[in-house]
């Protein structure tokens, strides 16, 4: 008889950030699980399918990339739709074509993996009788807060929102407001918050919930999402912490970045990124800039131009000075810190720069994903949390872990200043005595284990995979006796 061979399919929503975890957790499945794995990417047009995470991944063996029909989502929201419910309506008009990609494929998966904003997705998995799962790509707090939130009755929600008071969810630390996720403070579009608690009550309902995390990053957090006694009663599925699921680097690159990094000495270059979709008003930009030169250390600054809150943002890319330094930064900048710094126009091979020994520290935005490519990389971080659930993980990388500095300045207290700046960026690169760097490395050796055999990331996943291949036996023998 022929071996029945696993076969899982994926859905990634639209954005980079959700693509590269759900490509590396396929990855993880075939290389490491002996799976076939389909993914399914949901995006605004083609142009994905141009983009190297997409033709890389499509060249491995056992593992496709589908790129479902681009959707079309403009009479369905307007200019104050968030983010959020722009990826929400996305995800929702490509699940007639999910619907159609599945039933036609020859050899039909028995699973479907969803990330957060494909939960209406797992309606589609039961149709099929496949397994569901849900995949968190961010962390297990972040999953907490999601399914804690169908269960905030109205007056909870007044005191966090309006008063300003502390969110508390069942056996975690409370979430200040001014960490808090961005639903909870945005009053622009009605259709938010309600879209959201649909996905909090829908992630429960999946056979099982993987989360891009490990157990030693966050044990306190993911017993209270399997104890009863606080928020077990609420997740009701299983808790599969599978991470980090990071993209690796690739081959050694000869950019000019690169080049200018080895020529550095060890750990002493500091890297600014606020992500592909962080941008800094022009007045902050000009804060950053000098705090930089005034921290006197080497940096690498990837740079966009800034956007304050009206449509003149975009007005800042205009001209450079006579040095070449663009108008929205401090005049002279280029000049005077040449020799010590090197300033990126809106992208670099981020993976690659981290993980370059001449980096010792990371100022970031706490997207989930930068912040597990430091840490799988041992570089402490200047936490700037700018939107979604980032404050929440800038509050876990300074109070929990020891691997971060953050500001004084709340977000509604105006700009950040130069010269707290520079202090958070020296405290960093000098950080061998405080403890920073070595709670970084203790924890890029705990990432490096947790994933490796035996370790608990890799346990978790074989739990999954024997999970499927109880399904794939059990519909192999009903069709047998049908």
């Amino acid at each position: 008889m022929r071996t029945l061979k696993p076969h899982a399919a994926l859905l990634a929503s639209p954005g980079m950030g959700h693509l590269i975890p759900v490509v590396e957790l396929g990855k993880r499945l075939a290389a490491h699980h002996g799976f076939d794995v389909t993914i399914f990417v949901v995006a605004p047009d083609s142009s994905i399918g141009e983009s190297p995470v997409f033709s890389s991944a499509s060249a491995l063996n056992h593992l496709k990339l589908v790129l479902l029909p681009p959707v079309d989502i403009s009479g369905l929201t307007d200019s104050t739709s968030s983010v959020v419910t722009q990826l929400v309506m996305m995800m929702r008009e490509a699940l007639p074509s999910l619907r159609t990609a599945i039933s036609a494929m020859r050899a039909r998966p028995a699973t479907l993996v969803v990330d957060l904003f494909g939960t209406e997705a797992l309606a589609v998995a039961e149709e099929f009788d496949m397994l569901k799962y849900v995949f968190i790509t961010s962390t297990a707090r972040f999953l907490a807060a999601t399914i804690h939130l169908p269960t905030i009755d109205g007056k909870v929600e007044h005191e966090h929102r309006i008063m300003k008071r502390p969110l508390e969810i069942p056996g975690l630390e409370p979430v200040r407001f001014e960490d808090t996720l961005d639903l909870f403070l945005d009053q622009t579009d009605k259709s938010l918050y309600a879209e959201y608690t649909r996905i909090g009550r829908e992630i429960p309902t999946a056979d099982g919930i993987l989360v891009n995390t490990w157990q030693d990053l966050e044990p306190s957090t993911l017993h209270a999402l399997e104890d009863d006694k606080f928020l077990g009663r609420v997740t009701k599925a299983p808790v599969y912490p599978v991470g980090p699921l990071v993209r690796p680097v690739g081959p050694n690159s000869k950019s000019e970045v690169m080049n200018w990094l080895g020529m550095q000495p060890v750990e002493s270059v500091i890297y600014v990124s606020f992500g592909s979709g962080g941008t800094l008003s022009a007045e902050q930009t000009t804060e950053l800039a000098w705090g930089l030169e005034l921290s006197q250390q080497r940096f690498v600054w990837v740079v966009r131009p800034p956007m304050d809150d009206d449509a003149s943002g975009n007005f800042f890319n205009g001209s450079n000075g006579q040095d070449g330094t663009p108008n929205y930064l401090p005049g002279g900048f280029y000049t005077r810190t040449h020799d010590r710094g090197m300033v990126v126009p809106m992208w670099a091979p981020q993976t690659e720069i981290l993980a370059h020994e001449s980096v010792g520290g990371f100022v970031s935005h706490c997207g989930w994903n930068s912040t597990l490519e430091s840490i799988v990389n041992g570089v402490p971080m200047v936490a700037w949390p700018l939107y979604a659930e980032q404050g929440m993980n800038a509050a876990m990388l300074v109070e929990k872990l020891g691997t971060a500095v953050r500001s004084r300045m709340r977000p509604a207290g105006g700009p950040i200043g130069r010269e707290e700046i520079a202090d958070m960026v020296r405290s960093v690169i000098n950080s061998k005595g405080n403890g920073m760097r070595t709670r970084a490395k203790e924890l890029q050796r705990g990432a490096a284990g947790a994933v490796l055999e035996g370790g608990s990331s890799h346990n978790s996943l074989t739990r999954v995979a024997k999970e499927c291949e109880v399904k794939l036996h059990s519909l192999s023998a009903r069709a047998l006796g049908a």
